[in-house]
């Protein structure tokens, strides 16, 4: 992967003006095209952002709000969406809704806050334009009814705005029967591409919505076009083929794309090396499901899950309690994620490590996530290591 990469950067300071106007489009459909095939998806719907945080802003920033609009969020939001949604609050007429809520919950009683949480907008006369929630929440890492929530947006007519952050190489996803409104996935997370790259997904029938790349560039049509007085677009045409909406993304500013055109190379890299996205899949699901209930019996205390096992269905992170009694732990000034944060940082500077620690439903708990390279005995490393980082808070080490 490293030597694709390199190779893309090098091919484009070479001849930089002759990659970015010419064969750079070569290289975003050859990878636009892979991805189609992963995604069951025609690859005029797709486009390529830096993360799926750009990729919510554009969605949500496209959007025009009228007073009375509601933009309807989870409490587990991934925290950079939630500040998207405040900001345009804070500069549109629309306002938000959150579902409350915490795990472990069975998927019917969150689709039913869901639906009751619209029904009771509406009642306020109030609209809920659109939803925003997750494949796999980011934190705690659980799998979110989301099919029955793109379904059940489409029967309210509210529009789904999909933060499948985690989606791409954990899930086998088939966009064209999950039919969101909008749907953005990292590629550099589970897929193996080099950071950052995302893959954005929007229906023909919700294009003419994104009028706008972020940042707005050269492809950028206003609706009152001013009278021509300067240089104009500077690229090339868009090419046959290309539609409006690929052609807004496919150069948006001046930025290092080669992530991009990584994507053929870590495709192939999963089919030849790894044996297949199935067999991926089947290896890292039996890994989690194995070393969660290891970790849990390590350290004392439990896998999170609810009673229908769904949150950790098809999925390659998993939740363990960490064995620290919030009653007896003195939290600091920091509180209880002061505690998450001393211990992160000893992790890493000791041990060399990171496991994502969270504060979820008045417990700590550890996010670990099941890769194609790792056994079960490095979870069982990584329990040993937090074992001992929570008997040192028990000691109230974190607090000097």
């Amino acid at each position: 992967m490293r030597d694709t990469l390199r190779a893309v950067q090098d091919e484009t300071e070479e001849s930089t003006d002759r990659f970015i106007r010419y064969t750079q489009y070569t290289a975003t459909t050859t990878s636009r095209t892979a991805l189609a095939k992963l995604l069951k998806a025609p690859p005029e719907t797709l486009a390529f952002v830096n993360n799926a945080t750009t990729g919510i802003n554009t969605f949500l920033r496209n959007l025009v709000y009228q007073p009375g609009d509601k933009i309807l969020v989870f409490s587990t939001i991934y925290n950079a969406c939630l500040n998207t949604v405040l900001s345009i609050c804070e500069t549109t007429p629309a306002s938000y809704v959150k579902v409350p809520y915490t795990y472990p919950i069975s998927d019917a009683d969150l689709i039913a806050a869901f639906t009751d949480t619209i029904a009771r907008e509406r009642a306020a006369g109030n609209r809920v334009t659109v939803a925003v929630f997750d494949t796999i929440v980011s934190l705690p890492g659980v799998r979110m009814p989301f099919e029955a929530l793109i379904s059940t947006c489409r029967g309210l007519g509210v529009l789904s705005c999909v933060d499948g952050a985690h989606g791409i190489g954990q899930l086998d996803l088939d966009l064209t029967n999950l039919d969101p409104d909008f749907f953005v996935s990292n590629c550099h997370k589970w897929l193996f591409v080099p950071r950052g790259c995302a893959v954005v997904y929007v229906p023909t029938r919700n294009q003419h919505l994104i009028r706008t790349s972020y940042p707005t560039s050269h492809s950028f049509v206003p609706q009152a076009p001013p009278a021509p007085s300067g240089p104009g677009n500077p690229l090339p045409p868009s090419k046959p083929g290309q539609t409006r909406f690929t052609y807004l993304f496919d150069l948006c500013a001046t930025s290092d794309l080669s992530p991009y055109f990584c994507i053929p190379t870590a495709l192939a890299f999963r089919e030849e090396a790894c044996g297949g996205e199935a067999r991926i899949r089947s290896y890292c699901t039996a890994l989690a499901r194995n070393a969660g209930d290891r970790a849990a019996q390590l350290l004392g205390t439990e896998v999170l899950d609810n009673a229908e096992g769904t949150l950790r269905r098809d999925v390659f992170m998993f939740n363990v309690r960490l064995p620290l009694d919030a009653g007896k732990v003195e939290m600091g000034a920091g509180g209880p994620v002061g505690v998450v944060q001393w211990m992160a940082t000893r992790m890493l500077e000791e041990q060399g490590t990171f496991m994502a620690l969270l504060w979820h439903a008045g417990c700590w708990w550890v996010r670990f996530s099941a890769q194609v390279y790792l056994e079960l005995e490095d979870f069982e490393w990584g329990a040993e290591v937090l074992r001992g980082l929570c008997e040192r808070v028990e000691k109230g080490e974190h607090l000097g």
